[in-house]
């Protein structure tokens, strides 16, 4: 908080490690829960205890859920992921909150699951944004939010550079995506307070002052996560 990061949002990447950040979001009144499965789990979403865990009102989205294509070892099987992926967007359907979706190799499957479901009252934030600008525009198209990361700082990403600067205002979200979305100049595991770095390069990159990005930072987090109190 010293460094002026005043809240966040603890991600669960399965029900058990939901429940360990529902008990951080309980000890800490900066921090809140978000209620997930990460699709780099091998085995299905628990979700009777998600479902149970997400009504707990420190929960204020499902999170991280979503689609990952890549040849890490650890990523769930195809189709199931999109099974479980659907699933748990249906999940944030029924408790009526966001989802906090993660996109690798992933954009067209992820695109056409959230335009189903999208007139259906469901609304997401793409995190850790790393596509072009085309893929931007078809996301906030859907309704999206889009979250950068400290990707942003580092000199070879012009193009998440480009796309921080033609996002609506009211789209716009920071986060630090710890462990590994650290800025140019750090390294090792993300510190919440290094996203001040982040912040003052999507300040920049938009000639705005890091007041006024603040201020928009609050309104959107207000809009999109209705169950923090800010």
């Amino acid at each position: 908080m010293a460094a002026g990061v005043t809240t966040l949002i603890a991600m669960g990447v399965d029900a058990d490690s939901t429940q360990r950040a529902i008990e951080m979001a309980e000890s800490h009144p900066a921090v809140w829960a978000a209620a997930g499965h990460h699709p780099m789990n091998r085995h299905p979403p628990d979700l009777q205890r998600l479902g149970e865990l997400a009504r707990h009102p420190r929960v204020v989205a499902i999170g991280e859920v979503g689609l990952d294509r890549s040849e890490d070892e650890h990523v769930g099987p195809w189709p199931q992921q999109r099974e479980w992926f659907e699933a748990l967007c249906l999940l944030a359907v029924e408790q009526e909150r966001p989802v906090c979706v993660h996109i690798r190799e992933t954009a067209g499957e992820v695109h056409e699951i959230l335009g189903r479901l999208a007139p259906r009252g469901l609304r997401a934030v793409i995190h850790y944004w790393s596509l072009d600008a085309e893929w931007a525009r078809r996301f906030i198209d859907l309704g999206c939010h889009l979250s950068f990361a400290g990707t942003i700082t580092r000199r070879s990403k012009e193009q998440i550079r480009e796309v921080a600067r033609m996002v609506p205002e009211d789209r716009l979200l920071l986060e630090t995506d710890a462990p590994w979305g650290t800025p140019q100049g750090h390294s090792g595991p993300m510190r919440p307070a290094w996203m001040v770095r982040t912040a003052e390069t999507l300040a920049e990159v938009r000639g705005l002052s890091l007041e006024r990005l603040a201020e928009i930072e609050r309104a959107n987090v207000a809009r999109l996560f209705p169950k923090i109190r800010l």
